[in-house]
């Protein structure tokens, strides 16, 4: 099921937006909700790397090398 969400944006981002959908031949609405998507994901990833970089640390996990040597 779909809702409709108003958002107020200022006049440069609207004008930027319009010639993005018209480039990409989407709506306001799809370049709108693509991005929040992404946002999304982008937020979901950060929270979890968040929970695993304390759980890496407290095993000595500090560095990309650190992780190279537990895996190979």
């Amino acid at each position: 099921m779909r809702e409709t969400v108003t958002i107020s944006l200022p006049q440069a981002v609207r004008r930027e937006l319009d010639k993005v959908a018209q480039q990409e031949g989407l709506s306001r609405s799809d370049i709108l909700r693509l991005s929040l998507e992404d946002y999304l994901v982008v937020r979901r990833f950060r929270r979890l790397r968040q929970r695993m970089m304390a759980v890496a640390q407290a095993q000595g996990i500090h560095t990309d090398a650190d992780v190279f040597h537990r895996v190979s």
